[in-house]
């Protein structure tokens, strides 16, 4: 699994809908790579902020320029 695969699922890996083999692939990316690791309690810690003070939906094109300021910063290639 790279980076981006990572980043992809890591919101159907929280939210419990990932496939059991994606899901075991995604712990073993993230126990070895560090920039993951951080996104992924980055995100969870995000979420549960978010929760706590109701459900707000982030834009479309915010989470399009996450996601590529995120992966830039990874180093990964774009989609």
């Amino acid at each position: 699994m790279t980076c981006r695969d990572a980043i992809d699922v890591i919101a159907d890996f929280l939210d419990q809908v990932l496939a059991r083999d994606v899901g075991d692939e995604l712990e073993r990316h993230v126990r070895d790579c560090a920039p993951c690791r951080a996104y992924l309690n980055t995100y969870r810690r995000t979420r549960a902020l978010v929760s706590q003070e109701g459900r707000a939906e982030m834009p479309e094109e915010m989470k399009a320029q996450l996601r590529r300021f995120l992966l830039d910063r990874l180093g990964a290639p774009p989609a």
